[in-house]
C-alpha cells in the first residue's frame, strides 16, 4: 500500500506540495495526478480570504493510505464525503466508516492527525473546505450565525482539546453537492458554483451545530445508523412507490412511532417527504439528460400521474417540468 503524507491550510500554500506527493503537478486550479494512481478530477479554489475548497472526484487504481499531518494549525477542515465506496477514516485512535451512506460529514481540527485508507477500485467524491479559525468566527458573525458552540470547535484559547466530529450532512447539502458534480469544470462558471456551494455549506454547518448536539444527546448510535440504513433503502427504490411506514419500520427493527420520530429528528424530513424530495431530484436529473419525455419519467419513477408529478415538481423547483425542459 502506497503511503502519502499530506497537509492542508486555509490558503493555497500547500497545493504544490500536495500535488508532488502524488507525483503530479498543478495546472491552473486543477491538480494533475499520474493515471496509474487515479483518474478523474481534483480541483482547488480560494473561495474567500482564509477559505479554500478542494474538489475530489476520482477513481483510485492502487491501494492508498493518505496521512494528514498539517504544518499550520490555524484552521478547521470540513470533509463532505459522497463516495459510493466505503473507506476507513482513523483519527485519535478510533476508526469509522466514511462514505455516502455512512458518516459522510466530518469536522477535523488542523492540529489532529488522521489517516484515510482507500482500496484499489474505490470511487471517491469528497468536497473539502479548509477555513481559518478566525475567519470562521468572522463568517459566523457576518452572517448572524454565531453561537458559543463555535468557541468549542475552534479552540482558539485552548491547547488541551482538539475537536474531531463525525456526522451526517443534510439532504439539501447532499443534493447541492450532487448538482455541483454535474457542472463542467470549465473555468469561471464552475468557479462561481464552487464558491457559492462552499459558502452555503459553511452556513448550513453553522446553523446545524445546535440541532446536531440535541440529536447526539437523544439518539443512540444503533438507532442513528438504522435511520441511515432506511435512507439508503429509500434512495435505492426511487423507481417504486413509497413502501409505507410499517414496511420501513419492520426492515430496520423499530416500532412505527419510534421510527417516525427519529427519522424526522435526524433528517429533518418525514420518511415520505424525504422519499418524494429525492424522487423529484431524480426526475430533474433525468430531464437534464434530455433522453426521456416527461411521460416516460412519470412512468419510470412510478408517479401516480403526470398531473401529480407536475404539481410536486413545480412546488419543489418553482416551474412545471415541461417549462424546465424547454428552458434547457
Amino acid at each position: 500500500m502506497k503511503k502519502i503524507i499530506q497537509h492542508f491550510g486555509g490558503d493555497l500554500e500547500w497545493v504544490d506540495s500536495y500535488a508532488k506527493q502524488f507525483g503530479g503537478k498543478v495546472s491552473g486550479n486543477s491538480i494533475i495526478v499520474p493515471k496509474e494512481i487515479h483518474t478523474g478530477e481534483k480541483y482547488v479554489l480560494s473561495c474567500d480570504e482564509g477559505i479554500v475548497a478542494l474538489y475530489v472526484d476520482v477513481k483510485y487504481h492502487i491501494d492508498l493510505c493518505l496521512i494528514q499531518q498539517n504544518i499550520k494549525k490555524d484552521f478547521v477542515a470540513l470533509f463532505y464525503n459522497l463516495s459510493k465506496s466505503k473507506a476507513e477514516l482513523t483519527c485519535g485512535g478510533s476508526s469509522d466508516a466514511m462514505g455516502a451512506w455512512f458518516y459522510n460529514l466530518s469536522l477535523i481540527d488542523s492540529d489532529s492527525d488522521f489517516k484515510f485508507d482507500i482500496k484499489k477500485g474505490s470511487e471517491v467524491f469528497i468536497f473539502c473546505i479548509f477555513i481559518k479559525k478566525e475567519q470562521l468566527v468572522l463568517f459566523a458573525k457576518k452572517n448572524k450565525l454565531y453561537s458559543e458552540r463555535i468557541n468549542d470547535i475552534i479552540n482558539i484559547n485552548s491547547a488541551e482539546k482538539k475537536i474531531t466530529e463525525w456526522d451526517r450532512m443534510s439532504n439539501d447539502c447532499f443534493q447541492l453537492l450532487d448538482d455541483l458534480r454535474k457542472h463542467k469544470k470549465d473555468g469561471i462558471t464552475f468557479d462561481l458554483s464552487m464558491k457559492g456551494t462552499t459558502h452555503i455549506l459553511i452556513s448550513d454547518y453553522l446553523r446545524g451545530i445546535g440541532k446536531n448536539e440535541i440529536i447526539r444527546q437523544h439518539v443512540s448510535e444503533s438507532d442513528f445508523f438504522s435511520i441511515i440504513k432506511c435512507q439508503h433503502i429509500l434512495i435505492q427504490n426511487l423507481q417504486n412507490r413509497f413502501p409505507g411506514i410499517k414496511s420501513l419500520a419492520n426492515q430496520i427493527g423499530m416500532s412505527q412511532t419510534r421510527f417516525k420520530f427519529f427519522f424526522k429528528m435526524i433528517t429533518g424530513y418525514t420518511p415520505h417527504s424525504f422519499f418524494l424530495n429525492n424522487k423529484l431530484f431524480k426526475a430533474k436529473e433525468l430531464i437534464d439528460t434530455q433522453e426521456f419525455t416527461i411521460e416516460e419519467i412519470v412512468y419510470k419513477l412510478n408517479f401516480p400521474s403526470s398531473s401529480v408529478f407536475s404539481i410536486a415538481f413545480k412546488k419543489q423547483f418553482g416551474m412545471l417540468p415541461k417549462a424546465y425542459s424547454l428552458q434547457l
